[in-house]
């Protein structure tokens, strides 16, 4: 197996990880899968609206009043990690991003958590379960290669640690329609990867918490590491942040990010 169990694993994280662990290895083993066209029905006539400007606008308000409140959440709850510099929250009026380095949730060349991580993910899920601003997961690697069965290369690595934060998310109660998760690899470095200081800093996981779903597109579209609030603003439109669903999921609905066997 790729993967070692890890035997000091708590009771009650153990299945959480049992189940990443088989939703990764079957993600990454399985065989190269052809696009298939999406079929388009037929264009609905336009109706006229009305003027939705004015709603649009308090509803933008209060996603970015809520943008605040998570980080602000986040500061209070993680004192000590934002203290030792191994969590950091930072943002704007459009989005927040919580950045995790990647020490404190994986081990080494690995994309299933490590114990500490579950916890971890579970309070900023607590955080951000009562909020309908869009989220998503960046995962980012230094530049030392990786070659392996499951990880071929960094895009990989940083792809598969990407999707078991989205999964932890999703398990620990955020709506999975919020949710998205991309890789960037090695290609968005924010320090010198010619130091062992500087390859530690580019380990990392970015949660970034969005004012609507048109300014996630924006930022995931370049990476928050090269987003910049002027920009994403003029593309952002004022869409506002998803309805909260009508139902939630039932359990089991969301396969959670495992473990290796």
């Amino acid at each position: 197996a790729f993967f070692v169990v890890m035997y000091s694993i708590s009771s009650i994280n153990e299945g959480k990880y049992k189940i990443l662990s088989e939703t990764l290895t079957g993600v990454f083993n399985q065989p190269d899968r052809s696009i298939k066209p999406i079929p388009v029905g037929d264009e609905r006539p336009r109706t006229s609206e009305p003027d939705r400007s004015m709603v649009d606008e308090d509803l933008n308000q209060a996603a970015a009043d809520n943008l605040q409140n998570i980080a602000d959440s986040v500061r209070q709850a993680f004192g000590e990690l934002i203290e030792s510099e191994q969590l950091k929250v930072r943002g704007n009026e459009l989005w927040i991003e919580i950045e995790l380095s990647s020490s404190l949730l994986f081990p080494s060349g690995d994309a299933l958590p490590n114990n500490a991580a579950f916890e971890i993910i579970e309070r900023i899920a607590k955080i951000l379960a009562p909020y309908e601003n869009p989220v998503h997961v960046e995962g980012f690697t230094d530049n030392l290669p990786i070659q392996t069965a499951q990880f071929p290369t960094n895009w990989e690595l940083s792809a598969a640690r990407a999707a078991s934060i989205v999964r932890m998310l999703a398990m620990d109660g955020v709506n999975p329609g919020r949710l998205a998760s991309v890789g960037y690899g090695e290609f968005q470095p924010v320090a010198d990867n010619a130091t062992a200081e500087g390859r530690a800093r580019n380990r990392r996981v970015i949660l970034v918490i969005s004012r609507n779903l048109d300014v996630r597109r924006s930022v995931s579209g370049v990476g928050s590491a090269n987003a910049r609030p002027d920009g994403a603003l003029q593309r952002a439109g004022t869409q506002s942040a998803p309805a909260p669903t009508a139902q939630a999921p039932q359990a089991g609905a969301v396969n959670p990010p495992s473990p290796a066997p």
